[in-house]
């Protein structure tokens, strides 16, 4: 196994060793006990990074990670969301879709000075 020479980079933390995929086949049983251990190692194929071996709570972490992230966005939408159905809103854009060409000009020129 190789320690750093051909790793990928990884953000915040040393650069994981890399395993081949024959060596992988080969030698699994050590390499799964290293996951166990803790080490994240890049499986690689013709010199480049295929897969990823690591212990399975990181993983978790990962994956959960991602899940809060996702739910952030959704409720920031669904917040957004909302503040666009309120009645007011609802106007306005009725009078957008049915603005003539000359009434959105005037609206943009408005908008645009007063961000000034």
């Amino acid at each position: 196994m190789k320690e750093a020479a051909n790793s990928a980079p990884r953000v915040g933390r040393p650069q994981a060793p890399t395993v081949t995929a024959t060596e992988a086949k080969n030698e699994f049983g050590r390499v799964l006990e290293r996951a166990i251990q803790g080490d994240v190692m890049f499986i690689t194929k013709h010199g480049a990074a295929k897969a990823v071996l690591m212990p399975v709570e990181e993983y978790n972490a990962l994956s959960r990670a991602t899940e809060i992230q996702l739910d952030s966005l959704t409720d920031e939408f669904d917040a957004l969301l909302s503040r666009m159905q309120t009645p007011k809103a609802r106007v306005g854009m009725k009078a957008a879709f049915h603005a003539s060409p000359k009434q959105l000009g005037k609206a943009a020129v408005a908008a645009a000075r007063l961000r000034r």
